[in-house]
Formats: C-alpha cells, structure tokens, sequence
C-alpha cells in the first residue's frame, strides 16, 4: 500500500475525564478536561429547560437532523432554543454554579434547517469554563426558567453560586 492509498489520521477532538495530567507526562498534558461543564437545552416556547450531554458535540436531540447555517433566514419560523454551558467549581464551602453562558440557536424540524454561531457557542462554552456570567440577552421568560431549572438540580450549588448569577437572572 503506498502513502497515497492510505486513508488519512482523523485527528478528532478528545474529552478527557478527570485531570488529564494525572501523574504521567505523556499524552493528554495541555488538555482541556471538560468534566464539570454541562451544555442545558432551554425551549423558549415550551418554558423548559434540561441537560443534554449531547449537545456537547452537537448531538442533542435538538440539533440532530437539522443543517446548521448562520443565516437566519434559513430557519425562519423556526423555534427558538438557548443553550446553556454550565460549568460547576468547588469553593471551600462546596460546589456551585461558576460560569453560566447562553448561546442562541432556532431549529426548524420542517426544513430540517437551523441557526446557530458554531463559534459563539465554542467561545462561550471557554468563557463558562472560565467562570463567566453572560446570560444578559437571553430573554426574560427564559431567564426566569433558567434560574427555577439551575435552583431544583441542586438548591445548595445556587445558594453558595455568586450573586451575580442570581442577579442576572432576576432572582433574589
């Protein structure tokens, strides 16, 4: 077989669980472990929200079968969905919410067409991870399903959340 007949290396994404560094010095130094960042489906018009894993690889139930484009107008008529990457740290005290970010997405199932910003979602799955707040443009209702979604998975992880997650989503 000569170099040419060779199917090509796919290099693909890797998530590594746990610490990637653990003890050895080998493979996986410099990798991004992605154990403590959950991506939530919030259905703007259902007023639900939910985890799916998923949607991590842009699998969710939502996203499969749909083409993605950034042009709005393929997915006219569409519903719309936030996504939301939810990254969990630990203080002393135990764990909370960290960094929440929203990444808009519309989905329509008859034209099997949607709109998303493959980049938005990246950067803001980073800044999630990096401990950031952004849910500011999301939609009041939504806002408010976000925060009763976040609240019932764990009230201890929302109480010991900063106040700036709170806020942000109208909650006192």
């Amino acid at each position: 077989m000569t170099n040419e007949e060779k199917p090509k290396q796919k290099m693909g994404f890797t998530i590594i669980k746990n610490d990637p560094t653990d003890g050895h010095k080998g493979f996986g130094i410099g990798s991004l472990s992605l154990e403590n960042v959950s991506p939530v489906i919030v259905d703007v018009e259902e007023g639900t929200a939910s985890v799916e894993i998923g949607a991590m690889h842009a699998r969710s139930d939502v996203e499969r079968g749909i083409k993605f484009t950034m042009d709005r107008a393929d997915s006219d008529g569409g519903k719309p969905y936030w996504l939301v990457w939810v990254t969990i740290d630990h203080k002393e005290n135990g764990p909370y919410y960290a960094g929440v970010t929203a990444c808009e997405m519309v989905v329509n199932r008859e034209k099997r067409r949607g709109y998303k910003i493959l980049a938005d979602h990246v950067n803001k799955m980073d800044k999630s991870m990096k401990r950031h707040i952004i849910v500011e443009h999301m939609d009041a209702p939504s806002k408010k399903v976000l925060a009763s979604f976040l609240k019932q998975l764990n009230p201890e992880l929302w109480e010991r959340s900063e106040e700036q997650l709170r806020q942000d989503l109208f909650v006192e």
